[in-house]
């Protein structure tokens, strides 16, 4: 059967219903009327796309935050890569089976997914040091093509880290435009995301009002090349944001107080410290304003990690986990107060790994990468930099969709994941 509509989903990383509102005439001539998204718990990357593909809310989706602990290795694992993560099901399926393409572009958890065109970040690591840049393609070729066709390479020191800003989004917007205009058939659902705005406003804080409609404007700026190029390709297009920023005042240690407790063990290394997740009772998996707490040391241990976590402040609720994925409590913080994943007080105690961009090691997500630190070539390791935070569910984001069929707005990212399973069954 010939699928015979189009449709562009596009994610704005932080885009939520306060900011549109409050810039509402750097938005304007995109021609865009937004409307509230509610998130839900935890409002973070994975879990909003997460729920956006399969349906299902975190954790049953498979992602309870940016990251999962794996129980069997002792290890967490943040930003992997790997579709496998994510539960069954997704919400295009329809589509494929009625010969419809489907492609994801700076999808997180995309690879090995059952789609026609993938496009991820996937740099190779050196043995003595440094990193080879290259992103994973499907089909083999595609991402030669399309630094061929933009002239430039994907830069990974621009989509995280102290660098990271508006030539990310740039350029996947270069390339978003270069497969919707490929004389290749494109897909007739592609699914793209740009993260700047994110970037920005976790550095600077979105009280920073000239920061942020810098952001905004180049924001719109790119959603604009979006916009044009879809129309012209006879595509539909829905624009979401997966959270809203709001103001980070203040910062919680949830391993400190693990530590302090005698629940969570670290190893020494000279006179550095590292989590010994072996040999701990309790750790804190942390994700902005979530963590999710493993228990490992029995019915005590859970006991007593509940009441020393519930005693921090900054701390607003001490939630019973799924005792799987989701952990065995989950922590969800103060409006203004986030979750960092450092176990120590004295700097000489840090990790090697504290002062780099090193997301795969961290049992954390850590914004301080997004700042410099010292001596030179060195990450921050100052939360109190931080200025922007997300994750509760009470700060709406927002969505638009600019389409030939009326389209209700959706309450949220589930019922616009049911929406887009109904337009996969329809088009």
């Amino acid at each position: 059967m010939e699928v015979k509509r189009k449709l562009l989903v596009v994610e704005v990383a932080a885009l939520g219903w306060d900011l549109v509102r409050e810039h509402a005439g750097l938005l304007a001539p995109l021609g865009l009327s937004f409307s509230p998204l509610r998130p839900r718990f935890p409002a973070v990357t994975c879990t909003v796309q997460a729920a956006v593909r399969t349906g299902l809310p975190s954790p049953a989706n498979g992602m309870p935050s940016n990251g999962v602990y794996d129980r069997a290795l002792r290890r967490t694992l943040f930003w992997e890569q790997s579709a496998a993560l994510l539960a069954p099901g997704r919400v295009w399926e329809s589509l494929r089976g009625r010969g419809g393409r489907v492609g994801t572009l700076f999808w997180q958890q995309s690879l090995g997914d059952g789609t026609d065109l993938v496009l991820s970040p996937a740099p190779i690591h050196k043995h003595h040091g440094g990193m080879i840049q290259d992103c994973y393609a499907k089909p083999a070729g595609l991402y030669q093509e399309l630094c061929a066709g933009i002239g430039r390479p994907f830069d990974l020191m621009r989509y995280w880290g102290p660098l990271a800003g508006l030539p990310a989004t740039r350029w996947i917007t270069d390339a978003t435009l270069a497969v919707l205009r490929s004389p290749q058939p494109a897909p007739e659902l592609l699914l793209t995301y740009l993260p700047h705005l994110d970037y920005a406003l976790q550095k600077h804080g979105p009280e920073n009002r000239r920061r942020t409609a810098r952001a905004v404007t180049e924001l719109a700026g790119e959603l604009g090349r979006l916009l044009a190029g879809a129309r012209n390709a006879g595509y539909d297009v829905w624009v979401f944001g997966d959270y809203a920023i709001t103001p980070a005042r203040q910062v919680v240690y949830p391993n400190r107080a693990l530590r302090q407790a005698g629940l969570l063990a670290v190893r020494q290394v000279g006179r550095q410290t590292y989590p010994d997740f072996h040999g701990s009772r309790a750790l804190a998996m942390v994700d902005h304003q979530a963590a999710h707490v493993f228990v490992q040391g029995g019915a005590a241990a859970h006991k007593t990690a509940r009441t020393v976590l519930a005693a921090l402040p900054g701390v607003a609720e001490v939630r019973d986990g799924d005792g799987g994925a989701g952990g065995d409590l989950v922590l969800v913080a103060d409006p203004g107060a986030w979750f960092a994943y450092p176990w120590w007080d004295a700097p000489a105690e840090a990790p090697d790994y504290a002062g780099h961009v090193d997301i795969h090691s961290k049992p954390g997500f850590d914004p301080c990468e997004l700042f410099w630190g010292w001596p030179p070539g060195r990450t921050g390791q100052t939360p109190a930099k931080v200025r922007g935070t997300h994750g509760r569910d009470d700060a709406p984001a927002a969505f638009a969709a600019l389409t030939a069929a009326p389209l209700p707005p959706p309450a949220g990212h589930l019922e616009l994941a049911a929406a887009l399973r109904a337009w996969c069954r329809t088009a």
